[in-house]
């Protein structure tokens, strides 16, 4: 990977906002992962979401399960940590568009009747850190800094 790459990766015009939005919204990626991976803080584990996403149309169940808890429980920990921020973040957009989609919509907006509200603040919290990078107080800034 070339250097212009790289800066585009790790490099950040964001200043320490960004953390203010990257630690809660990783940490509720993380759990919300740690619970389709390991079944924590009351989840259902890699074998039960397998089934459950089976059951609502997603196969092969295991894979998927696999796929989104990692999704949710890596990218967490890289929002927390700042680390690999875009693509975590852009990884992350993609599972909270299936979850509205495929999960939320046909209940409407609310949460209260597990409409797509919430997944849509995790979808935009996303999208802003995958526009602006992990902003001052980052792993990422530090690699950048370390590259120009």
């Amino acid at each position: 990977m070339n250097k212009a790459t790289l800066q585009q990766i790790f490099g950040t015009n964001a200043g320490f906002g960004a953390l203010a939005l990257r630690v809660p919204v990783g940490i509720i990626f993380a759990a919300h992962g740690a619970q389709k991976l390991f079944g924590w803080f009351g989840g259902y584990g890699l074998e039960g979401t397998a089934g459950w996403l089976e059951s609502i149309g997603i196969a092969p169940g295991i894979l998927m399960a696999f796929l989104v808890g990692a999704a949710e429980f890596f990218g967490g920990l890289a929002l927390v940590f700042g680390v690999l921020t875009r693509p975590a973040a852009a990884t992350l957009v993609i599972a909270m568009v299936v979850a509205i989609f495929k999960v939320h919509f046909a209940n409407g907006f609310f949460m209260s009747t597990n409409g797509y509200e919430f997944a849509l603040a995790l979808l935009a919290a996303s999208v802003s850190l995958l526009l602006s990078g992990a902003g001052k107080a980052s792993i990422d800034a530090i690699i950048a800094k370390k590259l120009s």
